[in-house]
């Protein structure tokens, strides 16, 4: 299979996603979570039916009422079910656009028109939960995703250095660093798109800390996807560079060999993922199915970019260096060592 023919249109594709998806999370209106922000989250159960699009309808009106300083204090309002249980859950997100003491106040006065509006409807209502974040936790949350992802970009590009700190001499090892750096935030960055997008038509997969978590895991997926790859890469140069006849090979030849060979696995791997994952979001609580979705982006994402992206850029940086043959240093256990 030659993966490097159309190495330019890979690229070039991945380029465009690229530079859009940096674009949306940069100037679209994400649909964050009220860990992200500064919102309330309540749950009620009851006994009878209850009309949730009409107690939508009624806390709609009753958002208009908050104001402050001539301004709509309440942003958004969020009403839905909770999976195989007699509870519903209403949240609530706030604009900042007030002081915390006020802002709290204001939360209060709306959880208890909240409760009124659902014990209209059923007498034997009861709040079960309410979770309260400040705006100061919401800061924290965003500023700590912010910095755990850099981090982790940065330890794994050492680990990655390190672990290819022995390859073949004409190879640099700054390639597979830097290669790697790209195909982590390649992954990150279309995966948030592809994730951002399907909230903006089902709202309910919103930014929250589980996403944060998904995109720490895609990182680790996705660097062992391409380290197998790259391992391989690194085995054939050693095996087939610089030698003549039926036993050579040039860079070409050998990253498309490489290719070829641990692409089966990686596509059965990222399939069986993607069946545990789908099967998960199905069966299990809707709490974690933005979680499992960013998942099944990442995979998809990463598989995709540890064969087009990573490899190309390999033979790119390098296929101007003269290959030769490999030669394995040999140690003589007699040699003696003078001090």
């Amino acid at each position: 299979m030659d993966i490097l023919k159309n190495r330019n249109i890979y690229l070039w594709v991945s380029l465009v996603f690229f530079v859009f998806s940096v674009f949306l999370l940069i100037f679209w209106k994400l649909n964050l979570w009220i860990d992200m922000t500064w919102g309330i989250q309540m749950e009620y159960s009851y006994n009878s039916e209850i009309n949730i699009d009409k107690i939508t309808s009624e806390l709609n009106k009753e958002k208009e009422v908050y104001l402050e300083n001539w301004k709509q204090v309440i942003n958004n309002i969020g009403v839905y079910w909770i999976t195989w249980e007699k509870t519903v859950a209403v949240v609530v997100w706030f604009q900042n656009n007030t002081d915390e003491i006020k802002l709290n106040e204001l939360k209060n006065n709306f959880k208890n028109k909240v409760f009124e509006t659902i014990k209209a409807q059923d007498e034997s209502t009861l709040e079960t939960r309410y979770v309260n974040i400040w705006k100061s936790f919401g800061d924290y949350i965003k500023n700590t995703a912010f910095i755990t992802l850099a981090i982790s970009i940065i330890a794994i590009t050492f680990y990655v250095t390190f672990a290819f700190s022995w390859v073949v001499s004409w190879v640099s090892i700054i390639s597979f660093a830097f290669i790697t750096i790209i195909t982590l935030f390649h992954d990150v960055v279309i995966a948030s798109w592809l994730y951002i997008f399907t909230s903006m038509y089902l709202p309910e997969f919103q930014i929250d800390t589980f996403f944060i978590t998904a995109l720490l895991t895609i990182l680790g997926y996705s660097i062992n996807d391409t380290i197998v790859v790259f391992d391989r890469i690194r085995s054939n140069l050693k095996k087939y560079a610089g030698k003549t006849w039926k036993d050579g090979r040039n860079l070409y030849e050998i990253i498309n060999m490489s290719v070829t060979e641990t692409m089966t696995r990686s596509v059965y791997t990222s399939l069986t993922v993607i069946f545990v994952l789908t099967t998960i979001m199905i069966f299990w609580p809707e709490t974690i199915s933005g979680f499992i979705l960013v998942m099944i982006f990442g995979t998809i994402v990463g598989t995709y970019s540890s064969i087009y992206i990573a490899s190309p850029i390999l033979y790119i940086v390098n296929k101007d260096k003269k290959l030769t043959v490999y030669k394995k240093i040999e140690v003589n256990p007699e040699d003696k060592i003078v001090v």
